[in-house]
């Protein structure tokens, strides 16, 4: 069986379940899945490109190219 007849038949048979304590129980696994698949993908940052940014936001805000917190928040609230 290839993965996309598995992902469906998985579907179907998500869509039958009647027990909400299954559903919580497999919404807990596939988030602990996904967060541990990009925790093994995530690769450290190289210490030049780290340096880099560090003085570019120095930079930054040394020259006033910044963006209140406030701001950013109302622009936040925009997008909803």
């Amino acid at each position: 069986m290839n993965l996309e007849t598995r992902k469906l038949t998985f579907i179907q048979e998500f869509l039958r379940l009647q027990n909400e304590e299954i559903v919580i129980g497999l919404e807990k696994l596939l988030h602990k899945q996904k967060a541990a698949l990009v925790m093994k993908e995530m690769k450290p940052m190289e210490l030049e490109n780290f340096n880099a940014d560090i003085d570019q936001s120095l930079d930054d805000a040394i020259n006033g190219r910044l963006t209140l917190a406030t701001d950013l928040k109302t622009k936040f609230q925009k997008w909803s």
